[in-house]
């Protein structure tokens, strides 16, 4: 690694014990970074279940007997242009490993990396062609007559139109996280700003690189806060460079930040003209194969979260989902968070992850409310 070099103005006064000190830390701190690439995550033993294509259906192995264990099995969606280990970060700060502890049995579907033999999956094909027949074959799996559905970002809108699409599909709950679903009125700043006509051409960024490249993606979510991802994400780690477990958290979290997959061409079209621009999941006018996604056909006890702080799903585009549903229990829930953070970050495992326990836990009995047992 090269050794950095300052001009004479910028160390004058420092003795040479104290710039080969800096040295010595911005050495450390830049192999902190370097190695975050390669952080070892998604460490909570699983088993596969299902394939189709690149998405994998993961089972996770249970660690309580099953007369601990929730009847209804719990099922996460990711969006599809990240990688779903963000829900299992590391020991300690996975999720999932929270969930399986708490006596849940837990599944993730993980979309893989569409290759260019995939740039015609349409958005709606991601909901019909696998999260279908995902939730049929955990059925099968995991021998549960109704499950429960976490989604979260884009992975939250296609839970959504799941549930709209098949009013008889086999969900007692649902948990939406920063769910992007109303486009009405998209704040200043947020990420559907980029994606409006005037500022992007979509034909022309698909015809050049077929899918929608990762790194770009990537560029287009740091810079909506370029002081704060560009800077302050590596000002916070060197000032925690002597703590050990606040390094490895940030080196995983940052893999995940970095590692941003190809959006299939097909659907980064359809989300963007008919989701975004169109907003035809609140206007009712989006169809499927024929048959209406109607937000009204959601039935299932809903939990709606959405983070304070975030500049890439705003709160307006996430709450006008519950005048919409039918679902007699629901509930909005706004967490002190960002977009990640309301997930991934240290405070998350006291925060977020107790009030989805203390939640889901009484909704994933066998008996319903109300029902004899």
């Amino acid at each position: 690694m090269s050794v950095p070099t300052f001009p004479p103005e910028s160390v004058k006064g420092y003795s040479p014990e104290e710039i080969q000190r800096a040295y010595a830390r911005y050495a450390e701190g830049a192999k902190v970074v370097i190695d975050s690439l390669e952080a070892p995550v998604g460490l909570t033993p699983k088993e596969e279940v299902w394939t189709l294509n690149k998405t994998t259906l993961y089972r996770y192995l249970p660690t309580r007997p099953r007369e601990e264990r929730h009847p209804i099995p719990l099922l996460l969606v990711y969006a599809l242009i990240n990688k779903p280990f963000i829900f299992d970060l590391a020991p300690g700060r996975s999720f999932i490993e929270y969930m399986v502890d708490q006596g849940f049995d837990m599944y993730l579907l993980d979309w893989g990396t569409p290759g260019l033999e995939d740039r015609n999956i349409t958005f709606d094909d991601y909901v019909t062609e696998y999260l279908y027949r995902a939730v049929r074959k955990m059925q099968w799996v995991s021998g549960a007559e109704e499950i429960s559905m976490l989604g979260y970002c884009l992975g939250a809108t296609l839970v959504t139109v799941y549930a709209a699409l098949y009013p008889s599909a086999p969900i007692r709950n649902i948990i939406l996280l920063t769910a992007p679903i109303d486009f009405s009125n998209p704040p200043e700043g947020s990420m559907a700003m980029w994606l409006e006509e005037e500022r992007l051409d979509v034909e022309r960024l698909i015809g050049a690189f077929g899918n929608v490249p990762g790194e770009l993606i990537r560029f287009w979510a740091k810079m909506l806060k370029p002081a704060e991802n560009f800077v302050g994400a590596y000002v916070s780690v060197w000032k925690s460079l002597d703590d050990r477990a606040a390094v490895q958290g940030w080196q995983a979290i940052n893999r995940w930040v970095e590692d941003v997959i190809p959006f299939a061409a097909a659907a980064f079209r359809q989300f963007v003209v008919d989701y975004v621009r169109g907003n035809v999941l609140i206007k009712g006018q989006h169809e499927i194969k024929g048959q209406c996604v109607d937000l009204s056909n959601i039935r299932a006890s809903l939990l709606n979260i959405v983070a304070q702080y975030d500049h890439l799903v705003a709160q307006s585009q996430s709450e006008s989902l519950m005048d919409l549903v039918s679902s007699e229990d629901k509930e909005l829930r706004v967490i002190p968070s960002t977009h990640v953070g309301i997930m991934a970050s240290g405070r998350a495992r006291y925060k977020l992850w107790p009030e989805i326990v203390d939640w889901l836990a009484p909704r994933s009995n066998l008996v319903r409310d109300g029902e004899g047992s």
